[in-house]
């Protein structure tokens, strides 16, 4: 039977007791209502092949592709799971098998620089260094509750631009050029307090400190604000740290949560395998 753990007093739950790959529809309803309630679930010892993984994901909403670069639709065709993307440091004849290495990355919550980003990410660990590459999580109900109300009605109608030029790691993306002001960072537009689709619940979405803009402010008092609201962003008392296991399953909110991942030891491998759940359109 599942059993459901909180792991802190607003956010995060270990589950236990079940098998991804084998999960029947009316535990799996189960784990998604847990989901929405805690934010991030953690399943240990998910011992699951990469179908298996794409087969459970699926049940969360329809998946993004895993980026292929510039391979063709011919050769995307052949691959069976297309839609699980490998994020590692290791190398294989001097090529990365996977993206993000081994750098920290910093707080964020993922593509949020496009109109409709994905609500939800479950990242399956495979291998996993003796030390450093901990994600921790942070709750953004919890950092809307615990804003002064001035600030609260302050930022009541206001919007970030949400920067797409760089990664979570501050690497430039290919196809986009360097920039010296906030200003003219590309990316989408979203409002500062998200009111969560499913829940009602009002949180915090500022998706990542680096370049970020509020629209209608000047510069310096952009950045006065935003210095100011990640202060309460990941306050102590409503951040969560996820030390890997092999095969620790992680499923977390975009919506509801920022992450972030310590760096870690470039001779040590680590191997995660990453699904992205796409939001739902009316007709799904």
């Amino acid at each position: 039977m599942m059993d459901i753990q909180p792991l802190t007093e607003t956010f995060a739950a270990d589950i236990c007791g079940i098998d991804v790959g084998l999960i029947s529809d009316q535990d799996f309803d189960q784990l998604y209502d847990a989901w929405l309630q805690y934010g991030v679930l953690r399943l240990r010892d998910q011992r699951i092949e990469e179908d298996s993984l794409q087969a459970f994901s699926a049940k969360f909403g329809p998946l993004e592709e895993a980026p292929f670069g510039r391979m063709s639709e011919r050769d995307k065709a052949k691959i069976k799971n297309r839609y699980v993307t490998q994020l590692s440091n290791i190398l294989v004849d001097g090529k990365p098998i996977g993206g993000l290495g081994n750098a920290e990355a910093t707080w964020h919550s993922d593509m949020t620089y496009v109109d409709t980003p994905p609500p939800a990410s479950i990242l399956l660990g495979i291998e996993i260094p003796e030390s450093g590459g901990d994600t921790c999580f942070a709750d953004q109900c919890a950092a809307y509750d615990a804003l002064p109300q001035p600030l609260r009605t302050r930022i009541t109608d206001l919007t970030i631009k949400h920067n797409a030029a760089h990664t979570s790691i501050g690497t430039l993306r290919p196809g986009y050029e360097a920039f010296d002001d906030p200003r003219e960072a590309p990316g989408a537009v979203h409002p500062i307090v998200r009111l969560h689709d499913e829940t009602g619940r009002p949180a915090l979405y500022l998706g990542r400190r680096e370049w970020a803009y509020v629209p209608g402010l000047s510069l310096d008092d952009s950045e006065a604000l935003l210095n100011e609201l990640w202060e309460y962003a990941v306050l102590p008392g409503q951040v969560w740290r996820q030390t890997w296991q092999p095969f620790d399953l992680i499923i977390w909110d975009n919506r509801r949560v920022l992450h972030r991942r310590d760096d870690f030891d470039p001779q040590s491998r680590r191997l995660m395998k990453r699904c992205q759940v796409l939001s739902k359109t009316p007709e799904d």
